[in-house]
């Protein structure tokens, strides 16, 4: 997909509706597909850490039943004709997606539209989806990464409302009622501030005009608002988690501290930053040195993941147990690196080849049309942010790649969480 035939301005067809719904829908004729993403402005930001789980556990349930259909008519269905549909609440949102032929997409729509306007909570549909969620809460209490990750985020963030898992946590999942499900989406799903994108072979303003039908006569004058996300901020030294877990080969690290928002106006250069370090090629410098050269790591990355809130940062690792420091200092030494050296003309060229170049290919389909388009609309980046986009990463040099280094990375001031077999990590 050349520059100029980016979705634009033009191409991009925008409507607010009277009730608070943002619609963005963009036409492709390539195939007799349409699909719908969006978000609905219900998250983890509302339950807290003593109801860790709500918003998640709400979303999964709310293709379980609703006042038109039952689970099993909804299920059928969407199966009868091959389409799909799906929620998973996050902490800002609850993000929403589906697929089908373009001839089914009344059907979709209306799914989708009773789902999130009328679900019913059933008893017996709750408890099937609460024993999938404790499944899956044992299957991370096993796996090394993941706890990893948990205890990562309660260690950087500790109180911060990004301080515990969106997922719950055994003991929290287990006391959630049916009535506080059913609750939550009473206060917190509405119109206000939900997107919904269309992409695929419908007539833009057929597809406005259609969601329109569906959702315009949705009204919600209790629907209240998620609580801002205060600043979070970097640990005053190097802070360390080790979570032991016997009997395992592998042990994992996550290190990192809280990222830039992604609408910081310098986000951009921090992004190229981060993928020199840990994302080009295979995993950047950090895979060049780390996995490559020294032969520490079984897979080493960073991440810069930018959001409405303090986002972490942060290098995750896969190492044998003995190797743990050693894996730590390399680490900490490119860290080191990136602020202190100017990055090479040509090792900066190859990485905003690659970021300009991923552009076209997460373009290619309608599901990475939709995802990218409500991306936009989400962060107010503008409808010609796709034109400006490879401009804007060719334009970085290596004194802003130092520059977003040294003000959002440190080798000092890091949260370090260790999972895996008992070993001497003090």
């Amino acid at each position: 997909m050349a520059d100029n035939h980016y979705p634009s301005p033009d191409s991009i067809h925008r409507r607010v509706l009277d009730n608070g719904i943002t619609v963005l829908a963009y036409e492709n004729f390539a195939a007799e597909l349409v699909v719908i993403e969006g978000l609905a402005r219900a998250g983890a930001l509302a339950e807290g850490r003593e109801k860790a789980g709500l918003a998640a556990f709400t979303a999964e349930c709310l293709l379980r039943g609703t006042r038109q259909r039952t689970f099993e008519q909804i299920y059928e269905e969407l199966e009868s004709v091959g389409a799909d549909l799906d929620f998973s609440g996050g902490r800002h949102a609850t993000d929403f997606s589906g697929s089908a032929l373009v001839e089914d997409f009344d059907l979709l729509l209306k799914l989708l539209a009773e789902s999130l306007r009328y679900p019913t909570f059933p008893a017996g549909q709750v408890e099937q989806v609460r024993g999938q969620i404790l499944t899956g809460l044992q299957m991370r209490a096993n796996d090394t990464r993941r706890m990893a990750g948990l205890a990562f985020r309660e260690l950087l963030y500790g109180d911060h409302p990004y301080g515990y898992s969106a997922d719950g946590y055994v003991e929290t999942i287990r006391a959630i009622g049916r009535d506080e499900l059913a609750q939550f989406h009473a206060d917190y799903y509405g119109p206000q501030g939900m997107i919904i994108t269309v992409v695929g072979a419908v007539k833009a303003e057929e597809a406005l005009a259609r969601v329109e039908a569906a959702f315009g006569d949705w009204l919600q004058a209790e629907q209240k608002t998620l609580p801002t996300v205060p600043p979070a901020a970097r640990p005053p030294e190097l802070a360390r988690r080790v979570v032991p877990m016997p009997g395992k080969t592998q042990t994992d690290v996550v290190l990192g501290l809280p990222g830039p928002l992604r609408s910081a106006p310098d986000y951009q250069e921090a992004r190229l930053m981060n993928t020199i370090l840990g994302v080009f090629g295979m995993m950047g410098r950090l895979g060049d040195t780390v996995r490559e050269k020294q032969g520490l790591a079984y897979y080493v990355h960073s991440q810069l993941q930018g959001g409405l809130g303090p986002s972490p940062w942060t290098v995750s690792t896969g190492v044998a147990p003995d190797k743990v420091e050693q894996a730590i200092q390399s680490i900490l030494q490119e860290i080191g690196r990136m602020q202190d050296e100017l990055v090479p003309e040509e090792e900066l060229a190859d990485s905003q080849a690659f970021l300009t170049g991923s552009l076209p290919v997460s373009l290619e389909t309608n599901e990475g049309l939709a995802s990218v388009l409500t991306d936009v609309e989400l962060y107010e980046l503008g409808l010609d942010y796709l034109q400006r986009y490879p401009g804007m990463i060719q334009a970085i040099t290596p004194a802003q790649v130092q520059a977003v280094a040294r003000k959002y990375l440190s080798a000092s001031q890091l949260a370090i969480a260790i999972a895996g077999p008992t070993m001497n990590h003090e």
